[in-house]
């Protein structure tokens, strides 16, 4: 101690107890006095008054030390020992359930499907690329367009939901396709079998959606470039996207571009209707087309508050097989084969531009969702302008134009009843309104409002049982608009006299639908193996074209006519999931039975309008039955071995068609899949070599006029690398594929082009790169 003028200096030192260590970074502190330990654990306090001092010594990890300190000239060094300190925590119970717990625990059958699926399968387009997935199959058109099947059923009963709101285009026609950049997409659920119940009137038969990409991480800044090309059809793509994020504000965007040429089949001649069509070089003419796609998204989110506006465009153009729109082409002075990459007519064009919000709120036990949409659809139909019977030659190429407007509304209310019980309430409002334009027609102009609530509830009744039930109520209104033919017809009268008439294609009327649907289900998990049970009945409103069509399409070479009097769609549906998981083997089965009251479809007849056979929209009882069955093992750790079968039975039980099954109906098919990972090598880091294998048999149960399809065998083969080009850059994702291995001739019997006994793509080599920035 050291003093002068009644003013000390204190030096100190303080200690471990047990150790006798010095401790750094404790504070000595009192009667104005501060101080920190060195690495010693010395301290020093200056210009201390002659007094009594009272200092508190505290270090984290050491119980405080409260010390009395008299000060004058016979004060000594202090050295002080604090005692390490056992801090007991109240206890925290972290609770939280995996993505893959909870598909577990839900009753409903679905599949999710990663973002890693979608990059090493890519194909074509998005239904393409899913169709690897059991239970899902495509009703393509083409090598760039399809569209989903579930089960056997497609068109508006499949739901095509992205971002919460339903995908709403031109679904009804057979070679309208699903216009939807498949870029970007980290995250898919489909449902297989009735999800009426949340998604609304058109999942009566399933749903893809297309869920909401991750939110990024605080001050992220990331993207890739996906480089695409392919020998089939002279494909070359190119797609960047993009995203980041500062604190609550986060930003993403992506370009996409493809441009492609006919694509080729392993055949050089095509038999329809007796005739015989040669192809230049095997290339299916008229097949090429364009698209161009972009997106943007704005998103904010806080503790009590997600946000996320997204706004994207589709536009595409694509040609038609020449000899796919009648038989006109016979007599066409379209060189069809000067260039493989033109297009040329027929073909058609389509611009889909979306806007879409997602928010969701929490607000104490109770989180809330709201889904709000905008869809704008324009699809344009193109084809040489001929007269057909009364029809003289049209004024220009536009055969059809399709203006459809679509406004979208979700509600959601989640919150627990208690610890047993997530309840959701929910409400869904969508309104259509679809404009028709150019010489050609087929379906009416027409209104359309739906509206739904809905409420469910899923009852934990033990952490492996648990039990879902629910409700909903639909109500419908659509009004069709009257339309006349721009040409007079000649008609026969009564009294034997003829008369020019403008022919009324279509009435106006208002018709309204409602119905209740309802499901309940249960799952169970035992050990390894989750056993699952759903009941439900569902409903689909009849849309304009099955109400009101009358006029020739010419894309399936038939006359259509609609049916006032349809009733809505009702289904009954039992599903039933077991699967056995263990760490190197899974295996699982899903059966259903289906049963439709009145299923509507386009019926054949044997009257004809100006040579082309008129179809009925009509309706029948409809029993299906069938389902999937897979089985997953590792062997080697480097070696693993896939299989899936799936088989859907139909049979039409009342009506004109009784006996045979359903249109489009896919045949039994099996997929065996082989993937072998490699050392690192050179460059290449995780390689992976991967074979699939399908078998498809021949589909011989049919409805006329749908023709027998043969069963094929098809191999695929992919090569997966990651290539470490880039020092301290994240690696290149590389894949190189082969369709179609032994170019073989065979038909797909839900293939739009199959009626016309096109055979599907021949051998096709792709290379695509994701770069990764």
């Amino acid at each position: 101690m050291a003093f002068a003028q009644e003013s000390f200096l204190i030096k100190g030192t303080v200690l471990n107890a047990n150790t006798l260590h010095p401790i750094e970074g404790a504070s000595i502190s009192g009667n104005h006095l501060f101080a920190v330990t060195s690495s010693t654990g010395d301290f020093t306090l200056e210009k201390v008054k002659k007094g009594d001092y009272t200092l508190t010594i505290t270090s984290m990890g050491y119980a405080t030390k409260v010390r009395m300190l008299h000060v004058n000239t016979e004060l000594k060094d202090l050295i002080v020992y604090l005692e390490e300190s056992t801090t007991s925590l109240d206890e925290v119970e972290v609770r939280g359930k995996s993505k893959k717990r909870k598909v577990m625990e839900t009753p409903v059958v679905s599949y999710n499907v990663s973002q890693e699926f979608l990059e090493q399968n890519r194909e074509n387009s998005l239904m393409q690329t899913l169709s690897k997935i059991p239970g899902v199959s495509t009703i393509s058109i083409g090598s760039g367009q399809s569209k989903p099947v579930i089960r056997g059923l497609g068109f508006n009963r499949v739901s095509v939901v992205q971002n919460g709101i339903k995908h709403e285009a031109q679904q009804w026609g057979n070679d309208h396709g699903l216009e939807i950049d498949q870029y970007g997409i980290e995250n898919i659920q489909i449902i297989k079998g009735p999800a009426s119940l949340v998604y609304g009137s058109d999942a009566i038969s399933g749903v893809v959606d297309i869920q909401p990409n991750a939110i990024p991480t605080p001050h992220s800044f990331n993207g890739e470039v996906n480089l695409l090309g392919e020998t089939n059809n002279d494909l070359i793509s190119i797609s960047a996207g993009l995203e980041t994020r500062k604190d609550n504000w986060f930003y993403r965007a992506r370009l996409t571009y493809r441009d492609y040429a006919d694509y080729k089949v392993p055949t050089d001649k095509i038999s329809y209707d007796n005739y015989i069509f040669d192809l230049h070089d095997t290339n299916l003419r008229n097949t090429a087309g364009r698209e161009a796609n972009g997106s943007f998204s704005v998103g904010y989110i806080s503790d009590a508050i997600q946000s996320e506006t997204t706004i994207s465009n589709v536009n595409a153009k694509n040609g038609f097989f020449a000899n796919a729109h009648g038989l006109e082409v016979r007599t066409s002075d379209i060189d069809y084969d000067r260039s493989s990459r033109d297009i040329d007519l027929p073909y058609h064009t389509v611009n889909h531009f979306k806007i879409t919000n997602n928010t969701s709120i929490v607000r104490g036990d109770h989180t809330f969702l709201f889904d709000l949409g905008f869809q704008n659809n324009i699809r344009e139909e193109h084809s040489e302008p001929v007269p057909h019977g009364y029809m003289p030659t049209p004024p220009n190429t536009l055969e059809r134009e399709f203006n459809k407007n679509t406004y979208a509304l979700n509600l959601r209310d989640t919150f627990k009843l208690n610890a047993q019980h997530d309840m959701v309430l929910g409400v869904n409002l969508e309104y259509q309104d679809n404009t028709i334009g150019g010489w050609g027609f087929l379906i009416p102009e027409y209104n359309r409002f739906t509206a739904g609530a809905f409420a469910f509830d899923t009852f934990e009744i033990s952490p492996n049982l648990h039990v879902l039930a629910g409700i909903r109520y639909d109500f419908g209104l659509i009004n069709t608009k009257a339309y006349n033919d721009w040409y007079p017809t000649t008609v026969n009268n009564d009294d034997g006299s003829t008369s020019n008439i403008y022919l009324q294609r279509a009435q106006q009327k208002t018709l309204d639908f409602g119905s209740v649907s309802a499901s309940a289900g249960l799952s169970y998990i035992h050990h390894n193996t989750t056993y699952k049970v759903n009941i439900g009945k569902s409903f689909r409103m009849p849309l304009a074209n099955e109400l009101a069509s009358d006029g020739v399409n010419y894309h399936m070479y038939r006359y259509e006519k609609g049916n006032l009097d349809l009733d809505p769609e009702s289904s009954y549906q039992l599903d039933i999931e077991i699967a056995h998981t263990t760490t190197n083997f899974s295996i699982g089965m899903s059966p259903f039975v289906n049963v439709f009251e009145n299923f509507i479809y386009l019926n054949p007849t044997s009257s004809y309008y100006e040579t082309l056979q008129i179809y009925e929209y009509t309706q029948s009882k409809v029993f299906r039955f069938g389902g999937e069955l897979t089985a997953s093992t590792t062997l080697f750790s480097n070696l693993q071995l896939d299989a899936s079968l799936e088989y859907v039975y139909s049979r039409q039980t009342s009506g004109p068609k009784e006996g045979f099954t359903i249109p489009f109906s896919p045949p039994l098919s099996s997929l065996f899949s082989a993937r072998y990972k490699f050392k690192d090598v050179l460059f290449f880091n995780s390689p992976q070599l991967i074979a699939d294998y399908r078998i498809t048999a021949s589909q011989n149960e049919i409805v006329p006029p749908e023709e027998i399809t043969d069963g094929y065998q098809v191999l695929n083969m992919s090569f997966l690398s990651q290539l470490h080009l880039f020092k301290n850059n994240s690696p290149v994702e590389m894949r190189l594929k082969i369709n179609n291995v032994f170019n073989v001739k065979y038909f797909d019997h839900t293939s739009f082009y199959r009626l016309i006994d096109v055979p599907e793509a021949g051998r096709n080599l792709s290379l695509s790169i994701t770069l990764p920035f």
